[in-house]
């Protein structure tokens, strides 16, 4: 029987199999924790993190709001490096709840992916 990160693992390797962040297309890689929600913008290629954002410090709202508002922070920071479009790396966790909640909050942000 496989536990719940084995799973995850297994699903993350697939994913990175696939797609990989490059300077012009970088990838939004997301964390999510019990209690808190990352994300960043990677190159790959140089194997540099490009900017990032993080639910720590957001109190007010729940962890979808709280989730909503780091995908904005992320997109801000990323405008602002000149980043316009990503490709979404969900990191092996499916694609609802907080981690929809972060991709629509990015795509809200000005993010295109």
């Amino acid at each position: 029987m496989t536990s719940k990160n084995d799973r995850r693992n297994k699903i993350k390797a697939r994913i990175r199999g696939r797609i990989s962040g490059t300077p012009e297309r970088p990838r939004l890689c997301v964390f999510r924790s019990n209690k808190q929600i990352y994300a960043q913008v990677i190159d790959d290629v140089a194997g540099n993190t490009l900017c990032s954002a993080s639910s720590k410090g957001i109190t007010e709202g729940n962890k979808s709001e709280i989730a909503a508002k780091v995908g904005e922070a992320v997109a801000k920071k990323a405008l602002e490096a000149g980043i316009n479009t990503v490709v979404f790396d969900r990191n092996g966790f499916l694609f609802h709840g907080r981690v929809k909640s972060l991709a629509d909050g990015a795509r809200k942000g000005g993010l295109k992916f």
